[in-house]
């Protein structure tokens, strides 16, 4: 079996900022990875071509203690949003994230399409009937 090269692996950071958790983060060129537990474990992937919107989020706790929380929103089915919560770097990491998800699109020649909505009536003669 190949080895995987990670761009960036991470664990959640818990009081402190110390990895006292059992959630770990890692990137990959194509895709991001997310495993959580002890005992039973789970394993989550997402393509980063998916991917549609990386927020960075850090509340005063986590500023204190150099940690980020980042909020990812993707088109993946089984889990269009989630969090990469209490990282280390985080802003680094999510610039990091952002050019890898812009390669990704690239490679597999995926774009973006926003959809965008108008509160505009589409009612002609305001009668309230469309």
């Amino acid at each position: 079996m190949a080895e995987v090269e990670y761009k960036w692996f991470d664990r959640k950071r818990t009081i402190f900022g110390l990895p006292l958790s059992f959630t770990k983060y890692a990137t990959t060129e194509e895709k991001l990875i997310i495993k959580t537990g002890f005992f039973s474990t789970k394993e989550e992937e997402v393509r980063l071509y998916r991917i549609m919107d990386v927020t960075l989020n850090r509340s005063f706790s986590e500023r204190i203690f150099k940690l980020g929380t980042i909020h990812i929103v993707s088109s993946d089915k089984s889990t269009p949003e989630f969090d990469i919560k209490r990282i280390k770097n985080s802003a680094k990491v999510k610039e990091l994230m952002s050019d890898l998800v812009e390669a990704s699109r690239k490679k597999n020649r995926v774009s973006a399409r926003e959809f965008m909505s108008y509160d505009v009536s589409d009612d002609i003669d305001d009668d309230e009937i469309n």
